[in-house]
């Protein structure tokens, strides 16, 4: 009788040690979470210090009457509301809108098109171009104002003396002394130094276009025009909206510029947050009191306008990538 021989099933193979990977992600160990806190400490400790609580501290100084001596004396919100029925408090925040709004929007527009041209019509040259008008920008805005306020001057100024070599004396002016040019004279001077860097990124955009894109085009029988405007501006929508923030940050915290050439006047002519803040917090004459709580109130206003500048900056980009 035959005998039939099963095979015994083989025991299986031992499966092997299990190597936990710790990808992006993924939960950490609690040694290697308390390393990356210890990491982030020092940054945190020194931005918590030196950002933060300044913040925090500025806010609670605008609710209070403070002179700089002794303990401040909480008030509530009666600084905003002398904010309110301050003329020179209303002409500064006009000023500042004012100046805000011109400096964003031409340094916006000139420094796309001065882009355009360096790109396409200035290429041979573009280099040359680029660095002539990037060494404004290079310069600090404290020297750019005292050499335009030299060259501002009635009697010895450059502008008015040239006016005067080719026979337009009736246009010498007190630019920086009248109210009506101080201003517009201001405005020139922040457009020459912003110019140059607004250019370099409109021109780092546009390089980062798709060479394809303009080839279609043309294709399609679109000219130099048309082309700028369905290819070039709408692939630039998220630079635009970084060049038109940072002209709305740069234009509400105005004041290093403004100082050295005006000081704010004439007669407040200039006067913007920034340098109405400097005079309210360390006396505009000698021996004035400081009204360190009033000047904190502005300081939270510059830097409401600046979060909102940031947030539109935000919402530009993000309704740019849909």
């Amino acid at each position: 009788m035959a005998t039939t021989l099963t095979a015994r099933p083989s025991s299986p193979a031992p499966a092997p040690r299990s190597t936990r990977h710790y990808r992006f992600g993924s939960p950490l160990r609690k040694s290697q979470r308390v390393a990356g806190y210890l990491f982030v400490l020092p940054t945190f400790a020194l931005f918590v210090g030196f950002v933060l609580w300044p913040i925090v501290y500025t806010a609670y100084l605008s609710l209070t009457a403070w002179g700089g001596f002794g303990a401040p004396r909480f008030i509530g919100v009666d600084n905003y509301s002398r904010m309110l029925g301050d003329p020179v408090a209303r002409r500064a925040m006009i000023v500042t809108l004012v100046y805000t709004a011109v400096t964003t929007v031409v340094l916006t527009f000139l420094g796309l098109f001065i882009a355009v041209l360096v790109n396409s019509v200035w290429k041979h040259v573009g280099v040359v171009v680029r660095t002539i008008l990037f060494i404004p920008g290079i310069v600090s805005f404290v020297v750019s104002g005292v050499l335009w306020k030299l060259i501002y001057d009635p009697n010895i100024g450059t502008l008015n003396q040239i006016l005067g070599a080719i026979g337009l004396d009736s246009l010498q002016h007190p630019w920086l002394a009248d109210q009506k040019t101080v201003l517009p004279a201001i405005i020139v001077v922040s457009i020459w130094g912003g110019l140059g860097f607004n250019m370099l990124i409109f021109f780092a955009g546009i390089q980062g276009i798709d060479p394809s894109l303009y080839e279609a085009a043309e294709v399609d029988g679109a000219n130099k025009s048309q082309q700028f405007w369905n290819v070039t501006v709408p692939s630039l929508r998220v630079v635009t909206g970084l060049v038109v923030s940072l002209g709305l940050l740069n234009g509400f915290k105005a004041f290093d510029i403004i100082f050295v050439m005006t000081g704010g006047g004439p007669n407040h002519g200039s006067e913007v947050l920034g340098t109405y803040l400097y005079s309210l917090a360390f006396g505009s004459t000698s021996g004035s009191i400081p009204q360190l709580g009033y000047a904190s109130a502005f300081s939270v206003v510059t830097m409401v306008l600046c979060t909102i500048a940031v947030i539109a900056q935000l919402w530009l980009t993000r309704r740019a990538d849909r």
